[in-house]
């Protein structure tokens, strides 16, 4: 198989230049103007970062890329799904109130905000997996699925459950709508906090299988696993977040199971991947803080193959010295063998060659690579 092309260029800038400049010319000869954008809708998933943190992507880079888009005759829009934990992004209003807190409106932009799987979550298209060993029927967020042409744009980083956060990641978790996410985490179905229950019934009115049900003495819900579909609307409902996923799936098989919703994502339409390789926080942008980043500022990465593109920003992080007063640093400190796995170490139950190679397996992309440099 031909190595595909994956285009890079540093974050160094001279008089009369910007980053979001560099990005518009990195985007432009990787090739996205191959695509016809002319009067087409364009979904650009990004992460709009938790409330407190702050590694997340600024919204000049979002703009960078939207201005390009308009440019081509295309019509984008940000997006996101809500997310099926407790959070400022559980619901399609916390979710925007979030996105325009960290300075996702649209005079800063140049395009609105849309939360792709609804105002609770549920608003989902059901998109059948091509080679699909794990998921046969992706439930993906509506909006991202009416798109004509899908682009992601991805802050690279660590995850404490799939070794990094990228390409793959982002859309595969990330348009999951909230009973999407369900089947990602979880080998099971939800629970109830017994401590956190106050009874109200919400559970109950929102389930169409009858599963949850309040116990009349106790006044505390408890869901019926026998009758329970795992599509999530309980969590979605409860005003006190007493109903919980099962995280429970092996962290292998989460991999495979994004790498098969990114794969329904993106069979069968255009599309585009963008990754910028900064402030390399060792967990996700989903927690409502970030630690400090663990090797250097790299550089923006773009490609048409996801799978390519994870893997160069992976090689590019490994090639990079540890920081100290990181997770890393200290990690190195503490252990005097050469491993220059860095993801392995700030997180050494995950493996993220699962992603990669599960990816390469159905047939979404290709780990081997050519990187491009890009001035």
């Amino acid at each position: 198989m031909e190595k595909s092309k994956v285009y890079f260029t540093d974050l160094r800038v001279h008089d009369g230049d910007t980053l979001p400049g560099k990005l518009k010319r990195l985007i432009k000869k990787a090739g996205i103007g191959e695509i016809d954008f002319t009067d087409q809708y364009v979904a650009i998933k990004m992460h709009f970062g938790e409330p407190g943190n702050l590694a997340f992507l600024r919204p000049n880079y979002a703009k960078a890329v939207a201005d390009v888009v308009k440019e081509l005759g295309g019509k984008p829009f940000l997006t996101d799904c809500n997310t099926l934990y407790v959070g400022g992004r559980k619901n399609a209003l916390d979710h925007m109130d979030s996105a325009y807190g960290n300075g996702f409106v649209p005079y800063a932009t140049g395009c609105h905000v849309l939360i792709a799987d609804g105002l609770k979550g549920t608003d989902e298209a059901l998109v059948p997996v091509e080679n699909g060993e794990y998921v046969k029927e992706a439930k993906i967020g509506r909006a991202v699925m009416d798109a004509d042409v899908f682009i992601s744009l991805t802050h690279f980083k660590g995850h404490e459950a799939t070794g990094f956060g990228g390409t793959l990641k982002n859309i595969g978790m990330g348009c999951g709508s909230r009973a999407g996410k369900m089947e990602m985490h979880s080998a099971g179905k939800p629970h109830v906090n017994q401590n956190q229950c106050v009874g109200c019934g919400k559970c109950t009115k929102i389930c169409a299988h009858g599963a949850a049900v309040v116990d009349k003495e106790s006044k505390k819900a408890s869901i019926n696993h026998a009758k329970c579909v795992g599509c999530g609307r309980c969590i979605g409902v409860c005003p006190k977040d007493a109903v919980l996923p099962a995280s429970d799936e092996a962290n292998d098989i989460l991999n495979c199971k994004i790498a098969e919703y990114s794969k329904a994502v993106c069979q069968g339409r255009p599309c585009f991947h963008i990754s910028l390789v900064i402030d390399v926080s060792p967990f996700c942008d989903c927690h409502a803080e970030n630690d400090a980043a663990i090797v250097p500022d790299v550089g923006m990465f773009a490609s048409f193959d996801p799978v390519a593109l994870d893997m160069a920003c992976v090689d590019a992080v490994n090639a990079q010295p540890p920081l100290r007063n990181s997770m890393l640093g200290e990690s190195v400190e503490q252990h005097t063998h050469e491993d220059r796995d860095h993801f392995g170490r700030v997180s050494p139950d995950t493996n993220w060659k699962s992603s990669i190679e599960h990816a390469v397996k159905i047939g979404l992309g290709n780990a081997e690579y050519e990187l491009i440099n890009v001035k």
